[in-house]
């Protein structure tokens, strides 16, 4: 079975603007790096919800990069963020 090769959109750096920066740092980094800076901010900071793990609870940071909702799915996390790079 050949080896699936990483999708080279995902791999090519993008930029955060300064309100995912305050999240994930300002660096230029891949996607995949992106989202698991994301994730260690979000176990860190204990903002997955308690009852229904598939929700994020924002903080002040992540409140700004949700566009002011408290609380948003995995999914919208995803659409979301990807407003926020460049």
């Amino acid at each position: 079975m050949a080896k699936r090769k990483p999708n080279p959109e995902f791999m090519k750096p993008v930029t955060p603007d300064a309100a995912l920066a305050a999240v994930v740092g300002a660096k230029p980094l891949p996607r995949t790096q992106l989202t698991k800076k994301l994730w260690d901010y979000i176990k860190k900071n204990k903002l997955q919800d308690q009852k229904n793990k598939r929700n994020i609870n924002a903080d002040d940071a992540l409140k700004v990069v949700f566009g002011g909702k408290k609380q948003v799915s995995m999914f919208e996390m995803t659409k979301l963020v990807n407003k926020h790079v460049s």
